[in-house]
């Protein structure tokens, strides 16, 4: 029995959206929304060493596990895929999203007062010791 041949045929390279890889927008998405490899394997069903291939491009999607990416992190199947940009923010690191989740569990007049001081940082104003 004789191996099939090599394809010859040159295709010519997809114009998409990004540069990105597909592994590259998958783990985006994933710190994104300030998830772990380790719960997004959980929500999705399969074990943390198999995300960690998929976002190092060592395993290709196949569309059910497409589909079940753009579940979990709630995204189009064309975001991951590369053909959308519009609407994409920048990265939020995940120690930032952890402590905004931590910052919405306080008290109103906690966050009110922590926010104040935030608000007063990034506008140059400073932080004022009490008198």
């Amino acid at each position: 029995m004789s191996m099939p041949k090599r394809s010859t045929l040159k295709l010519p390279p997809l114009k998409l959206a990004t540069s990105e890889s597909i592994g590259e927008r998958l783990a985006r998405f994933r710190k994104e929304r300030g998830m772990t490899q380790v719960e997004l394997a959980d929500k999705i069903g399969i074990t943390q060493s198999f995300v960690t291939s998929y976002e190092r491009n060592r395993l290709r999607l196949h569309p059910e596990m497409l589909m079940r990416f753009a579940m979990a992190l709630d995204v189009a199947t064309d975001d991951i895929l590369g053909f959308n940009t519009k609407g994409s923010e920048p990265t939020l690191s995940l120690k930032i999203v952890r402590r905004m989740r931590r910052i919405a569990d306080l008290n109103p007049s906690k966050q009110k007062a922590l926010l104040q001081i935030i608000d007063g940082f990034l506008n140059g104003v400073g932080i004022q010791a009490p008198q």
